[in-house]
């Protein structure tokens, strides 16, 4: 059984719409699949004799980010040379996958550059009005990641691939997905660090108002880091949450970002690629979460938690 505290263990079972069933493995490398997000182990690669000294970061985003940080590696997305590039046999946004190198570093990268805005649109949950699936929301996911201080959305840029403007987003190497995490049964080392992790990418999703978060864009690595990758069908200019029921728990530093986020902000970063209804919906949903935790809060429910990004 699982070394947790009984009081921590009580807490986490709290939480609704995680589809936990709690149990301990053996370790990653006994039981994770092969990808099927990736057909390599790894892209990311130091060319023979560029070994230089690395920015000092944390060993989280060294591992993730080939020794790179946030910003080095969207310069390396902005400036790196396109090797070779293929499309992914998954995914109907036709994404592709791209063979990157500077000189010294050799790294993949995801690859999307669909765009189009139809006034109506049949999904799988029925017929959308004023439907928008576009790369943009890729970069202005990333971009609103980073004034949460999130550290969910993997690096993405906008640069020019083929001629068209793409949203151009690091590879996640090594990578398990949540569709088959629940196929195969495999659960993470410490089910209340990941509980953490899935309660904040929650609240995430329902301020940008994610119309597709399927399971395949909820990815692993082997430190059971969450990483949330396509939101091409996001940023809908709703004002009200797309589902509330799965608002349980939060962060209490993403909390007070949530609170800290104003328009001024929001226009500085997302102008180019979101709209003004579409800014103006996110503030109107960050009401809405910030709303339901205060109101929580003076119920004294434990809603709020202290997560520790390198606790594993």
């Amino acid at each position: 059984m699982c070394n947790f505290q009984s009081r921590y263990l009580r807490y986490w079972l709290q939480i609704g719409g995680l589809g936990l069933t709690l149990g301990c493995t053996a370790g990653w490398a006994q039981e994770l699949p092969a990808p099927k997000v990736s057909d390599e182990t790894s892209s990311s690669q130091t060319l023979p004799g560029t070994e230089s000294a690395q920015t000092p970061v944390t060993a989280q985003k060294e591992m993730l980010f080939g020794g790179l940080t946030r910003s080095q590696a969207e310069e390396f997305l902005l400036n790196a040379k396109i090797i070779s590039i293929k499309d992914l046999s998954v995914g109907v946004t036709i994404p592709q996958r791209a063979a990157l190198s500077d000189g010294r570093l050799k790294h993949d990268a995801k690859v999307q550059s669909i765009d189009i805005q139809k006034a109506q649109f049949q999904t799988l949950k029925g017929t959308e009005l004023d439907f928008r699936d576009s790369y943009k929301f890729n970069i202005a996911a990333y971009e609103l990641d980073k004034l949460l201080d999130l550290n969910m959305v993997p690096p993405c840029v906008e640069r020019k691939v083929g001629g068209g403007a793409a949203a151009v987003s690091w590879w996640v190497d090594d990578a398990l997905m949540e569709l088959d995490r629940q196929k195969k049964k495999i659960q993470p080392p410490n089910s209340m660090r990941w509980n953490q992790q899935k309660s904040m990418y929650q609240v995430y999703d329902q301020l940008i108002y994610n119309t597709d978060p399927n399971q395949g864009n909820i990815l692993y690595t082997k430190d059971w880091q969450i990483w949330v990758i396509d939101h091409t069908r996001a940023f809908r200019k709703f004002k009200t949450l797309e589902n509330p029921k799965i608002l349980s728990h939060c962060d209490r530093k993403l909390l007070e970002k949530l609170r800290g986020l104003s328009k001024d902000v929001l226009d500085q970063k997302l102008k180019p690629y979101l709209s003004d209804m579409q800014i103006e919906g996110i503030l109107a949903r960050r009401d809405l979460i910030v709303k339901f935790f205060d109101e929580q809060i003076a119920q004294q429910k434990p809603t709020l938690f202290d997560f520790e990004p390198d606790q594993k």
